[in-house]
């Protein structure tokens, strides 16, 4: 009999079901709604919504709208998509994840009070989020994606630093930054660090590292787009070996259930769990295949 479980902990996060919430509210009124950017990082639901009604555009289509309704997603924005709005008369419904709104604000303060110093954020270049981050300091902010950079990064540690992870982040990789910065730091300089890594998120590295341990196989459900499908499918590769990444349940190969009694399913915050539960009636099907062939 193969065991077949779905992680509990896997599934949207806040920020995205609030942004996904949103959206139906207002496409069940009949209303055009237009969403700056994919609502999530997974485009079987994003097709979903778009079968609603959902337009999605481009900063550029954006920013040549006028008089219509746009919804910022949980990513966040920066202040001049703000101001385009303004500018055109368009009707905003704000799905900004709390937690990046509070760190946006945190970013703007801290460059409001001292402009003088290095705004560094540990987050991926170009991602959404990161955009709207940069963004709060009139796009001075340094990025590091990645510790390997920070050798040859433009960081001056003379100078004061303030230290800000996007939301999404692998908590370890922040700290290994947080300690090389702090062992380098010249003695008439600041450096602070803050910890604003969403915790909603980084308690997901641990929990989906014990699920995966725990399964013969694991099928990982994401989008290709998602960075925080790529972090946590990344972490169930490395300690099971056994993991195959799949953006829907078409994907899944049969022979991957050869021999197999367990299997895990799990994804990302931008995985829906009706897109979990199609992969495990799939491999349901398979297993009763078996069985009548």
């Amino acid at each position: 009999m193969l065991n077949i479980e779905i992680d509990e902990h896997s599934g949207f996060c806040f920020g995205v079901t609030t942004a996904i919430r949103k959206a139906e509210e207002e496409l069940q009124k009949g209303e055009k709604l237009y969403c700056l950017g994919d609502i999530v990082h997974n485009r079987i639901e994003c097709d979903r919504l778009e079968k609603m009604g959902l337009i999605t555009i481009n900063h550029e289509e954006f920013s040549k709208l006028h008089n219509a309704k746009v919804l910022f997603r949980a990513h966040g924005e920066p202040p001049a998509t703000y101001e385009t709005a303004r500018k055109n008369n368009l009707e905003i419904i704000d799905a900004t994840c709390p937690v990046v709104l509070a760190l946006q604000r945190r970013i703007r303060q801290q460059y409001t009070a001292s402009p003088d110093a290095q705004i560094v954020i540990f987050g991926k270049k170009g991602h959404a989020e990161v955009l709207g981050l940069v963004g709060q300091t009139d796009g001075r902010a340094i990025v590091i994606e990645h510790y390997d950079e920070l050798a040859s990064a433009p960081i001056d540690f003379s100078r004061d630093i303030y230290l800000y992870s996007q939301t999404t982040k692998s908590l370890s990789e922040y700290q290994q930054i947080i300690s090389y910065c702090t062992k380098r730091m010249q003695p008439q300089s600041t450096f602070r660090s803050f910890d604003t890594i969403c915790r909603q998120v980084a308690n997901r590295m641990d929990n989906i590292r014990e699920f995966a341990m725990r399964h013969q196989l694991v099928i990982f459900v994401a989008g290709r787009k998602s960075s925080n499908g790529k972090v946590l499918y990344a972490e169930c590769l490395r300690v099971n070996a056994n993991t195959h990444h799949v953006e829907n349940a078409s994907e899944i190969q049969s022979a991957w259930l050869n021999g197999i009694n367990s299997v895990g399913i799990c994804g990302a915050t931008s995985t829906p769990k009706w897109l979990m539960e199609q992969c495990r009636e799939v491999i349901e099907q398979e297993e009763r295949a078996k069985f009548i062939g």
